[in-house]
């Protein structure tokens, strides 16, 4: 039982609203309790591939009807560290329009010049060219960072590599790791949070996932919810060196805590 009143709302998108492709059952009603109370919520993804609205026309197919500004991912948040670091900076890209926008939108120059930085996000196609690109760059001095660490990602084929996967080859051919800015780091909650004006004594984060989901908001100060209707089983959960602070089958459980 939770001992905080929860006033803001962040919720992981993969596993706690959808499920291989489908809404989780209550996660209509958990969105519409949301919008009618006007609690602040944000839904989080480290999918950089889209944009806000691209994500938000996904969700509505599905019958979700998730507000563009309600949207946070990893590309979003990446475009936000690099702003505050450098404004104004340049950057060599690999990914596609969720991270490009972002970036385009914060006044950065993609560029293959003498890039401050090369920036790695998901895609759909990881080119060789770019790769060995990227490696050239980094090795000339641009700093490295990525919008995630996820080794792989899901395909109606199976598994495809992921940022983490390219990264860490990237890592292999140059020694130099790179900076992770999407879940779990924390600061992807703490820019979240910074989003929608909310204060980590006030928010919770719900998530399906112990090692990216539940550690990021517990490293954020967040009370944080662990949902069974994704990645991990409740057997599963004693495994790990930290708990959530709460444990329920679905987000449908949670409707009645939005008031």
């Amino acid at each position: 039982m939770r001992e905080r009143k929860i006033e803001c709302w962040l919720s992981d998108m993969d596993g706690v609203l959808i499920h291989e492709g489908l809404p989780v059952p209550g996660a209509d009603e958990f969105i519409r309790r949301l919008t009618s109370s006007g609690r602040r919520f944000l839904v989080l993804t480290n999918n950089s591939i889209y944009t806000p609205r691209d994500l938000a026309a996904r969700l509505r197919t599905v019958g979700l009807e998730v507000p563009v500004e309600a949207i946070w991912t990893s590309a979003l948040a990446t475009a936000k560290f690099l702003n505050d670091q450098r404004p104004n900076g340049s950057a060599y890209v690999i990914g596609e329009s969720g991270l490009t926008t972002a970036l385009h939108e914060v006044g950065y120059v993609l560029t293959d010049l003498s890039p401050d930085y090369v920036v790695l996000g998901e895609t759909r196609n990881y080119s060789f060219e770019q790769i060995t690109k990227a490696i050239r760059l980094i090795e000339s001095g641009a700093r490295f960072i990525a919008t995630n660490p996820d080794p792989v990602g899901p395909s109606n084929e199976g598994s495809l590599p992921a940022c983490g996967a390219v990264a860490a080859m990237i890592t292999k051919a140059t020694g130099v790791d790179p900076y992770f800015v999407g879940k779990p780091n924390p600061l992807m909650m703490r820019s979240g949070l910074n989003a929608v004006q909310g204060h980590s004594e006030t928010t919770a984060m719900i998530g399906d996932r112990m090692d990216t989901d539940v550690v990021a908001g517990m490293e954020a100060g967040l009370h944080t919810i662990l949902v069974l209707s994704g990645v991990t089983r409740k057997e599963e959960v004693g495994r790990f060196p930290f708990l959530p602070s709460q444990i329920v089958d679905s987000v449908a459980d949670l409707i009645d805590m939005v008031d």
